[in-house]
């Protein structure tokens, strides 16, 4: 499978290198073949007769990392004095904090942020539990929760390793929504204990996004949560994923000029986010959609590897009744939506695909295929990294909904706030800038979060789901 070196695999080496003409060149060239790329080159100091030097380099996996330290250990002349793992330098001591919103500098400070002062707003709130909204961080709170069980594509690795993806959660949270959100990575397994955790501790959020929880669990979880809490609950592997991509979708059938109705999409991956995302583009009409696992092509009246929610997909997918491998379902297809394992589909299963073909290959963090294979027949390459274009990422749903779900206090979310979520992404790319590389605005374009925040506070007034009844409401957190 090819890989580009990115930042992911990042190390920072320093080196002691002679200080004489052409030893930096041979540097450079070992990193070269080892596979690496340059990044930022500084000089930490000075001696006599030689530099010290601090180097970035990119890598495009581990083992490239450590082939590229052996090429320039061999160097004659060269000394490493120091090699760091650039990410987890970056994730020491964790990626978040509280921080305190007023000063305590004085006893004024403290008698009124806690005791005595403190007890009058208690007693505000038990004699108007409403005010709890504008009293407390309730109202820009959210917690993250999850069981370790569905953590990226690293499987079932339990909540304290699934702990720093909460935690960077909470940073795109706070980033590009300015909500509080907590990290709640639960040490059970059990829908039923989960439920109960989730609703004791609600009472402290405005609302509830679950995560990495597996299916079919994750799907009982959400349903009962939503039906047990005043509090919007959303489960992000799910509706997240397929929100965002609903909206790149949207803008490359646009560039292949082709349409919903008249396209044939391929799903790899029938779990929380395959089988949101079939559901979805189901909902808006998408012509002739095939779901495949491991068990190759879903149809009505499989035996193998079923469950209630498969059997369900199997009822609005394939209505050719299609059996086999996922190479054959893409044999034809318009469009490829991985959501599955990495290196499962390979150039020549693209090269099948009908002109103007549209991968989506979202495995993380190895996708089902590399852009650098795929982009070589299909038309239109995505996948969910941050190093190649065209990155869906659910960072360009969740923080902008949630900011227009606290904001305007809705009670659930909604079909038509979701769609409407997608739109609100992809109308963010104009006509005149769509392209092949460039179907989806940036995960850094502060304007959609707040735009997809006004969607969603717009159709949650309008299907009556939020709380405050007006929807030119300010978006406190962008």
């Amino acid at each position: 499978m090819l890989r580009t070196p990115g930042p992911g695999y990042s190390i920072l080496i320093r080196l002691e290198i002679p200080n004489k003409p052409g030893m930096f060149a041979r540097v450079a060239r070992a990193i070269g073949r080892a596979g690496g790329s340059i990044g930022s080159i500084d000089i930490a100091a000075f001696r006599k007769e030689t530099l010290i030097r601090d180097i970035v380099i990119n890598a495009a996996d581990l083992e490239t990392g450590q082939r590229l330290v052996d090429e320039i250990r061999r160097i004659r002349g060269i000394i490493i004095m120091n090699v760091a793992d650039r990410t987890f330098m970056a994730h020491h001591g964790g990626k978040i904090e509280i921080r305190n919103k007023l000063p305590l500098t004085n006893r004024d400070d403290l008698s009124m942020a806690y005791t005595p002062g403190v007890a009058r707003i208690c007693t505000a709130i038990h004699e108007n539990p409403a005010r709890v909204y504008e009293l407390t961080i309730k109202k820009n709170a959210v917690a993250i929760v999850t069981d370790g069980s569905a953590v990226l594509g690293l499987g079932n690795i339990g909540p304290m390793a699934a702990l720093p993806v909460m935690e960077g959660k909470s940073m795109l949270f706070k980033e590009f929504g300015g909500i509080d959100a907590f990290p709640i990575c639960l040490d059970t397994q059990n829908a039923d204990e989960i439920v109960r955790t989730v609703k004791w501790i609600a009472p402290a959020f405005g609302g509830i996004n679950l995560e990495d929880i597996s299916a079919p669990r994750c799907f009982e979880i959400e349903e009962r949560l939503k039906k047990e809490l005043e509090i919007p609950v959303f489960h992000d592997d799910q509706h997240g994923t397929a929100v965002v991509i609903l909206a790149g979708l949207i803008n490359a059938l646009k560039i292949v000029g082709k349409t919903f109705e008249n396209i044939r999409l391929v799903v790899s991956g029938l779990g929380a986010a395959g089988s949101a995302c079939i559901k979805l583009l189901h909902s808006v009409g998408t012509g002739h959609i095939v779901g495949c696992d491991s068990s190759g092509i879903l149809y009505s009246g499989r035996k193998e590897n079923m469950n209630a929610v498969k059997e369900g997909l199997a009822t609005m997918t394939n209505p050719e009744k299609m059996k086999g491998s996922l190479s054959k379902a893409l044999a034809g297809a318009d469009v490829f939506i991985g959501l599955s394992s990495p290196g499962i589909v390979h150039g020549r299963d693209i090269k099948k695909m009908a002109r103007g073909s549209i991968v989506f290959a979202m495995a993380n963090p190895e996708p089902e295929i590399m852009p650098e294979e795929a982009s070589r027949h299909a038309e239109i390459v995505a996948t969910g990294r941050s190093d190649y274009p065209n990155q869906i990422n659910n960072v360009l749903c969740f923080p902008g909904l949630f900011r227009g779900l606290l904001d305007c206090r809705a009670r659930d979310i909604n079909h038509d706030m979701l769609t409407a979520a997608a739109g609100a992404i992809a109308s963010m790319v104009g006509e005149k800038a769509l392209r092949e590389d460039y179907i989806i605005p940036s995960v850094f374009n502060r304007k959609v979060p707040e735009r997809v925040a006004r969607e969603v506070i717009r159709v949650a007034v309008e299907t009556g789901v939020a709380k405050l009844d007006h929807s030119l409401m300010p978006l406190t957190g962008i």
